[in-house]
């Protein structure tokens, strides 16, 4: 399990997580950038308006056919290569923040969310860092995670929902 940590001091809750990456921050920043790149990690193609990441350029998220028929929108917050990405992920705010780091790169993803999304994208960022980081999670790490989080963030904020209506996988 990475680092993580629940942040309830602004407005809206946030997860934290964060991971120690063997690239550095130019070869992470093109993972979470490059659509293509993307594509192996994050839970849904990201199209960019324009293909260029720049401030106030929207962002379509399609789900995969088999996972949700979920689509969406989003838009780019800040840019700031190869060091912070912030954008809106449909109603939450995701911050990419990355660190020079003994050859590699200190990665800290901030989600954002309503706090009743908290175990739920927690434990789905734990599986999505896990391909990033080039490891295949086990069939039902979603799950396991969730449960872990669910039981760690209810006392705070309340009630943990779990996946959306929409949602066909596992």
């Amino acid at each position: 399990m990475t680092s993580e940590s629940l942040i309830t001091t602004g407005t809206r809750p946030a997860v934290r997580l964060t991971r120690n990456l063997p690239d550095p921050p130019e070869v992470v920043w093109r993972s979470i950038t490059d659509r293509e790149e993307l594509r192996a990690w994050f839970p849904c193609d990201v199209a960019v308006e324009g293909g260029e990441w720049k401030q106030g350029a929207a962002i379509a998220f399609q789900f995969p056919a088999e996972a949700s028929n979920m689509t969406m929108s989003g838009e780019v917050l800040e840019v700031d290569p190869p060091r912070r990405l912030a954008y809106m992920w449909g109603e939450e705010k995701l911050v990419f923040e990355l660190t020079p780091r003994a050859g590699g790169t200190h990665l800290v993803l901030s989600d954002e969310l309503p706090a009743g999304f908290a175990a739920r994208n927690a434990a789905g960022w734990e599986v999505c860092l896990d391909r990033l980081e080039g490891k295949a999670p086990e069939q039902d790490a979603w799950r396991g995670h969730f449960a872990s989080y669910k039981q760690q963030f209810e006392p705070v904020l309340g009630e943990q929902e779990g996946p959306p209506p929409e949602y066909k996988g596992n």
